[in-house]
């Protein structure tokens, strides 16, 4: 018997034929849930359609077709509607995180050549220090101009729905978050977004009966690709969370059955669960029933079994969460172990932007823990130049594979040679095919006798005492051994030192329990991956978007 099977789903050219598919095929059912003034509103398919083409069919009556158009706020209705009347007709769309400072905003706007920028309530400032001759749109006069294009249509006007696409030109241009250099603008075609979305869905199911909570922001490709096209793709409904702070709330809300989160996400909601099973001094009893529920044989009946166990617990999170799906960086599989014993599949996959983004993923039917997933079914992943450890640097090729760096032939030519992309991570291909990432290329910290040591796996180490946050791994130059030491940054958790020492615990205590946490990381490692000192932080690491931490600068923290 196969180990896995993949799932039947159509396939389209473009973005606009897979609209204009759905809208047909699934023309009443909800497609988007928005929350306003403490009600949610539901859009249907058939109305989120006639949406797009209004709102493309006035952006070309205003001008601006075959225009640069950035789009920038938060997760919502307008957000879609946007980038979508964008890319099925009018130009190409530029997605920006909200977050950005007003000369960052400024940079792309002008490094894009965009001339319209379309922006929520919250980048109102930022948008108005623009150069003058770039127009703008609030999200809050979507409306009339939605209201416009419809008139158009209606009087006849079929140039935005007669629009033909080239699926290989440029359609998006998507900057990345920088986490380890200058942001660069990929260039993604409207193959390289159906190819990969078509990919990954026959890896994981995904259908009408699913609701995906759309927490992460939709600037960043792994949402917008998987937390938002591929639920329009599947005829599945996205329900726009209100905030981090209130993903609780919104989750008892809607009843999702798909969340796309990131590791950082993953791993306080599971720290958070531990603390209240505490709290209610339920933590024998709950491990006795992980005990008793992981001796139950084969994997469906399992989780079966452990909903109904962990009931109270699967209630806060709407009852109905079928899957969680984590990207951006890996998960210490301990914290997806933990929460498959209460009953929450979570499984990762992994990505580059460049790659529209899905390059290898876990199935919802085969998966594995330590492991960043299997490459779809027809996207090559191969291993290149291979060390002693077996380990080399990622690469892969598949129509995925971005057009190329804007305006950086250069750059594209590093990364892109003899039909493969190189991703410049650093893992290993297993007997199964799946891929293990061990670290990042430039992460990489290589000691005097060329032994190779990766900062993830050490972080990963490191951040699994309950008194870690969060923890950078760096090397620092020391002279006097003519090697480098390896440094570990660490951003204590406040909330566990009160739980356990009460709020005035003192520097004593959190410097004790840190260097606790490092021995023992330094007794799980070989010699030469141990960390010399610890450097205590006071604040969190600055971070993307998509929660990863930014570490281009972090050595200096460590430098005493």
């Amino acid at each position: 018997m196969a180990k896995y099977r993949n799932y039947e789903v159509p396939s389209y050219g473009t973005l606009k034929e897979m609209l204009a598919a759905s809208t047909e095929r699934f023309s009443a059912r909800p497609v988007f849930h928005e929350k306003k003034d403490g009600a949610w509103h539901t859009k249907t398919y058939r109305e989120y359609g006639a949406d797009v083409n209004a709102l493309g069919t006035e952006l070309l009556a205003r001008g601006f077709g075959g225009k640069r158009i950035i789009v920038t706020g938060v997760n919502c209705y307008a957000w879609v509607v946007s980038y979508m009347a964008v890319i099925c007709g009018v130009g190409v769309v530029v997605p920006v995180d909200k977050e950005i400072p007003a000369e960052e905003l400024a940079n792309i706007a002008a490094v894009s050549e965009a001339a319209l920028v379309i922006y929520g309530e919250k980048s109102a400032e930022k948008v108005a220090t623009l150069d003058p001759a770039i127009a703008r749109y609030s999200f809050a006069e979507l409306e009339g101009v939605i209201y416009a294009g419809k008139g158009r249509i209606m009087r006849g006007d079929r140039t935005y729905l007669d629009a033909e696409i080239d699926p290989n030109v440029m359609s998006a241009l998507i900057f990345t978050s920088g986490t380890t250099g200058v942001s660069k603008g990929v260039m993604l075609s409207h193959r390289n977004l159906c190819f990969d979305i078509y990919e990954a869905r026959q890896m994981l199911l995904c259908g009408e009966k699913d609701i995906c909570l759309s927490v992460l922001p939709l600037h960043h490709v792994y949402e917008c690709t998987c937390g938002f096209l591929a639920q329009v793709w599947s005829g599945s409904s996205v329900a726009f969370s209100e905030g981090i702070r209130y993903i609780s709330r919104n989750m008892q809300e809607i009843h999702p059955t798909v969340v796309m989160c990131v590791p950082l996400l993953l791993e306080t909601l599971y720290r958070k669960l531990w603390v209240n099973i505490r709290k209610n001094g339920l933590e024998g009893k709950v491990r006795a029933m992980i005990r008793a529920t992981n001796a139950i044989p084969g994997e469906r009946a399992r989780m079966i079994a452990k909903k109904r166990v962990f009931r109270a617990i699967h209630k806060n999170f709407g009852g109905r969460l079928r899957i969680m799906i984590s990207g951006g960086a890996a998960v210490d599989p301990d914290i997806l172990r933990g929460l498959r014993d209460l009953g929450i599949l979570a499984i990762q996959g992994y990505g580059l932007t460049e790659c529209a983004p899905i390059a290898a993923l876990n199935r919802d039917t085969f998966y594995r823990d330590d492991a960043a997933g299997m490459a779809p079914p027809e996207i090559l992943l191969d291993i290149y130049d291979v060390q002693e450890d077996g380990t080399g640097e990622v690469r892969l090729r598949g129509d995925n594979v971005m057009l190329g760096y804007y305006n950086l032939p250069e750059l594209t030519a590093e990364v892109k040679r003899d039909g493969w992309f190189y991703t410049g991570d650093l893992g290993y291909l297993d007997a199964d095919g799946f891929l293990h990432i061990t670290g990042r290329k430039k992460n990489v910290i290589v000691t005097a006798n060329g032994k190779n040591i990766f900062p993830e796996e050490l972080e990963t180490y490191l951040c699994r005492s309950p008194f870690v946050a969060e923890a950078v791994v760096v090397g620092v130059e020391n002279e006097k051994k003519k090697d480098l030491d390896v440094v570990a940054l660490i951003y204590p958790d406040r909330s566990h030192f009160e739980e356990v020492y009460g709020k005035q615990f003192t520097d004593l205590q959190v410097n004790t329990e840190l260097n606790r946490a490092v021995e023992t990381v330094n007794d799980q490692v070989q010699s030469y991956k141990r960390i010399v000192r610890f450097v205590r932080v006071a604040q969190e690491f600055p971070k993307s978007a998509s929660r990863k931490i930014k570490r281009m600068g972090l050595e200096t923290l460590a430098v005493q």
